[in-house]
């Protein structure tokens, strides 16, 4: 079996991050499974410029954010990881309290149940205690929460090399194989 990865987009800003792993995961042979939520949708149309059908056509498999009875929730479904990205307060909120509300939410209790990895690219700041006390929740149960936070040191050239390097330490958290994310080497003399 191929790996499988489960990417949500919910709605936060940056879009494009969630779009950088639905490609990046196809070039590397990872069949995805899609699922955004209609906050999200509208993210991805007013940042990307994206129609639903343009996103549906960068995933392998794609899920309504209803659809509480698709393959992905359930673990019996055996997939490598899921990625929130971007995750919204909102999604990360009903994450760290068990509300599987929709399928994403559902899709990532899942994931931390069957004690897979899940990364949520969380986008907001400046953080109140909430969404702090929900971050250490979500890390306390096996999860990983990482705000795409740019690598200055790698001298990036534009906003997209930094979405995509972050889009690659990304998938190298999930365990896929061929990522090409950048290791510091340390300071040259």
């Amino acid at each position: 079996m191929s790996a499988r990865l489960v990417v949500g987009i919910s709605g936060a800003s940056g879009a494009a991050y969630g779009l950088g792993v639905l490609r990046r995961a196809r070039q590397l042979g990872v069949r995805t499974h899609l699922v955004c939520t209609p906050a999200g949708m509208l993210n991805v149309h007013h940042e990307l410029g994206l129609s639903r059908e343009q996103l549906d056509a960068e995933a392998d498999e794609v899920h309504g954010a209803g659809d509480v009875g698709a393959c992905i929730a359930s673990g019996s479904f055996a997939t490598s990881a899921m990625v929130v990205a971007p995750c919204s307060m909102k999604s990360l909120a009903a994450i760290a309290h068990g509300y599987g509300d929709n399928l994403l939410t559902r899709a990532a209790d899942v994931t931390l149940k069957e004690r897979r990895r899940l990364v949520l690219m969380v986008r907001e700041t400046p953080f109140n205690l909430a969404h702090l006390r929900n971050m250490t929740a979500v890390t306390e149960m096996g999860g990983i929460v990482f705000p795409p936070l740019p690598a200055l040191y790698l001298k990036p050239e534009s906003v997209q090399s930094l979405i995509d390097e972050s889009v690659e330490r990304v998938l190298q958290l999930c365990g896929i194989e061929g990522h090409r994310a950048q290791s510091w080497q340390g300071l040259k003399p």
